[in-house]
């Protein structure tokens, strides 16, 4: 039977004062939602809402989905250390199936590297630990009698430069060249750092079930071809190591046509920065992917704000597998 795993960075969902409000955006992005017609929704940048007496929870995201065929599905995000959802940029996993052995990774696979700055001011005297900021959010969920989908959602740091003291007079504005430059880099540091946690996760499920039916995607801000994608990917013709080639991830993306292979417009730009990536055991279930992307605006141009478009700057990713015994929708 049919099963559908969808991803979608919903861009700061949240409740606001300020435009586009939440109710401006819930009629805008059901019918994307529903279009989806996922089994299993991955999504990132969900914010979290509080209420007097209460721990954070994901109040607009509970609003966003009543009354769709997503309301009343199991539903799990990544936590503080006091239990509750974060204030911004939560990962989601909205399941029509039990949702178990819920697990979340923020350098506890890989420790975080050591690094100086070496445009910051005042001058760093000793090196500090470069932490990531998003946990990865992990976890298996039974489709089908004694069929096991390991799940992984992700959003990967963003391309923009990480702060160093000193070099930013302002939010947009950079003293130096060399100091946008090494903001860049310590993103791209990030970013890679939280590729090779989601590796050494996926290496770690292939140890205990070589077999294993493993899906990654979310948000990776990174294009085919770059590092945070190949790290994750593990190619063969990068380890040369035919041993390994059970352990490929093969990104799903392959299947669809080039013209219709973007998630994100920047400067008139087609970008893939979305992306869904299955184990060999899983690809035998593939069937096709698409790419909901036809009302995606460009906000990146001048005189473009994000009160203009209630939608979010990403399109939503949808794989179609075939899984025997998966129940119907009711």
């Amino acid at each position: 039977m049919r099963l559908r795993i969808a991803t979608f960075n919903l861009e700061n969902l949240d409740e606001t004062d300020s435009a586009p409000t939440l109710a401006d955006r819930i009629p805008v992005l059901r019918p994307p939602l529903e279009r989806l017609r996922a089994d299993v929704l991955c999504l990132q940048e969900i914010h979290g809402q509080e209420r007097p007496g209460e721990s954070r929870q994901l109040h607009a995201l509970r609003a966003l989905l009543a009354g769709t065929p997503y309301e009343g599905f199991y539903v799990e995000h990544t936590k503080t250390t006091r239990n509750e959802a974060y204030d911004v940029r939560n990962l989601v996993i909205v399941s029509r199936f039990p949702i178990r052995d819920v697990q979340q990774f923020r350098n506890e696979l890989i420790d975080p590297p050591q690094y100086r700055k070496v445009t910051a001011d005042p001058p760093e005297a000793e090196a500090d630990p470069v932490r990531v900021e998003r946990p990865i959010l992990y976890a298996q969920i039974e489709v089908a009698p004694q069929v096991i989908v390991h799940l992984i959602n992700v959003h990967l740091k963003s391309r923009r430069p990480s702060n160093v003291p000193g070099q930013q007079p302002n939010r947009y504005t950079w003293r130096s060249a060399a100091g946008w430059a090494e903001g860049y880099f310590l993103s791209s540091m990030k970013r890679v750092s939280q590729a090779l946690e989601v590796r050494v996760l996926v290496d770690r499920i292939f140890d205990d079930d070589p077999d294993a039916r493993i899906v990654v995607c979310g948000d990776f801000n990174a294009h085919p071809g770059e590092v945070p994608v190949e790290a994750i990917a593990g190619r063969i013709e990068n380890t040369n190591n035919a041993d390994l080639i059970g352990r490929e991830l093969v990104p799903c993306e392959n299947t669809i046509p080039a013209s219709e292979r973007f998630t994100f417009l920047h400067h008139g730009q087609k970008r893939l920065l979305d992306h869904m990536m299955i184990s060999r055991r899983m690809l035998q279930h593939y069937r096709r992917s698409e790419i909901h992307n036809e009302t995606l605006h460009d906000e990146s141009i001048a005189f473009r704000y994000e009160r203009q478009f209630p939608e979010s700057d990403h399109a939503p990713f949808v794989a179609e597998f075939e899984v025997a015994g998966v129940p119907s929708p009711a």
